[in-house]
């Protein structure tokens, strides 16, 4: 519980932990010193120093008490005044109460070893930092004595916490500007690695202590081969679907030689084929294709929309929402993303609904429908690869390889985001929601 409290209030960034590493040990070294080196210190002089004049305090008190009249006490007080450098008067009004500043660190240290070293003492009031000023009851009245404050502590005591504080400060800032440079290849690998999540190729060269250097060619490592993966990827289905499409022809001009009755079912499976195989391609080309390019969503949802319209597709325009504003975006994998969408919605439902949300930080794009959904448990399952859910998704009504919704995802995180699928408010079928980060 303890641990889970700390915690919360650590600080997240790495600059904020890489400054806490560092200043938390200067304080402490800090504090420890002040404790117990400096204020033992400057308490075991102030003790012998305070235990040196009370000899010369107790010798003029012994002087007044001496004396068998005020006027005698008076005048030997004025020939001890000077050499010893302690003002007296005799009598005088005393002090009700010891003062002592509270920024004074060896104030009480003066006060007790004082008290402890004279007696019958009123007050000691250490108010003006330069002076002592104190009251002390004699035969023949108060006697007040006054005298320098450096005979009794050693003089600025604070200097030495001053001097810890500013070298501290000033160390800890170099300290951290040298980390600084450490840390900044961190945060450019980081800014890569996020970029390549969104399907950004920035360049990245590693610098850098040797660790950090390595985890650098690391990662560029990483980022070449799942590149060359995807180049692989793509090149083999579309090899594969591109050398479909010529068999696929010559049995479709095969089949026109036939009687049209005998050769309309043997159509429609060379149909679906056709369908499976640029759906291979689609697939293919998920994440390769256009580049990136200032895009307004709004715009884009509008014409998808309008293409519906001239097919006599039932889709309407849901919430259109945000600012109306470029955004970096691949128009053409964003356009085959939301085609699928609506084509999907209207396979197994009557209409659907297209919308988009801009904000700061996320485009939303949300598709609906008010066919049967999915159910919670198989909405991760619908966007593997060819997976085609029966109970959920009546497959009389169109035939398919699974792969619609999964080429909807791999377009998401090349941009960064995600495909979430949820139910309906509105329609009461399913809701698919395009997230992208900006």
């Amino acid at each position: 519980m303890l641990f889970r409290w700390i915690k919360n209030y650590l600080p997240r960034g790495l600059y904020g932990r890489a400054a806490l590493i560092l200043v938390l040990p200067v304080l402490l070294l800090q504090l420890l010193v002040s404790v117990v080196f400096i204020q033992r210190h400057f308490d075991g002089v102030t003790r012998l120093m305070t235990s040196a004049v009370n000899i010369e305090l107790r010798f003029l008190i012994d002087t007044v008490n001496n004396a068998p009249t005020l006027e005698e006490a008076q005048t030997a007080l004025a020939r001890l005044d000077a050499p010893l450098e302690i003002q007296t008067v005799l009598p005088a009004v005393p002090g009700e109460a010891d003062i002592k500043p509270w920024e004074d660190l060896t104030g009480q240290m003066v006060i007790t070893a004082i008290r402890n070293g004279v007696a019958n003492v009123v007050a000691v009031s250490l108010e003006n930092r330069r002076r002592v000023l104190m009251w002390v009851e004699t035969q023949h009245g108060v006697l007040e004595l006054k005298f320098s404050r450096r005979r009794v502590s050693a003089s600025n005591p604070h200097q030495l916490l001053v001097i810890m504080v500013v070298m501290g400060a000033l160390m800890t800032a170099i300290a951290y500007l040298f980390l600084r440079n450490q840390l900044r290849p961190i945060k450019r690998m980081a800014f890569a690695a996020t970029e390549y999540g969104k399907g950004r190729t920035v360049q990245f060269n590693p610098t850098g202590a040797v660790e950090v250097r390595a985890a650098g060619m690391a990662f560029l490592d990483m980022r070449n081969r799942l590149e060359r993966q995807s180049q692989s990827r793509t090149l083999m289905l579309s090899g594969v679907s591109h050398d479909l499409r010529t068999p696929l022809t010559r049995l479709r001009l095969g089949l026109s030689m036939l009687d049209d009755q005998d050769v309309e079912p043997l159509l429609h499976d060379v149909d679906d084929m056709q369908r499976l195989v640029s759906a291979f391609l689609d697939f293919a080309r998920s994440d390769a294709g256009d580049s990136l390019e200032p895009t307004i969503p709004q715009a884009l949802v509008r014409d998808v929309l309008s293409d519906a319209a001239r097919m006599d597709q039932a889709a309407s325009a849901g919430v259109i929402e945000g600012p109306e504003e470029p955004v970096s975006l691949r128009p053409l994998a964003i356009r085959r993303a939301l085609e699928n969408l609506l084509s999907n919605a209207l396979r197994y439902g009557k209409r659907a609904e297209l919308g988009v949300s801009v904000t700061e930080r996320t485009v939303r794009f949300s598709v609906e429908d008010d066919g049967p959904g999915i159910p919670p448990e198989q909405r991760d399952d619908a966007i593997n690869p060819f997976v085609r859910l029966d109970p959920a998704r009546n497959q009389d009504k169109g035939s398919g390889v699974g792969l619609g919704l999964s080429i909807v995802s791999d377009i998401a995180r090349t941009h960064g985001g995600i495909l979430r699928l949820g139910d309906s408010e509105k329609l009461g079928g399913l809701k698919a929601e395009l997230v992208l980060a900006r």
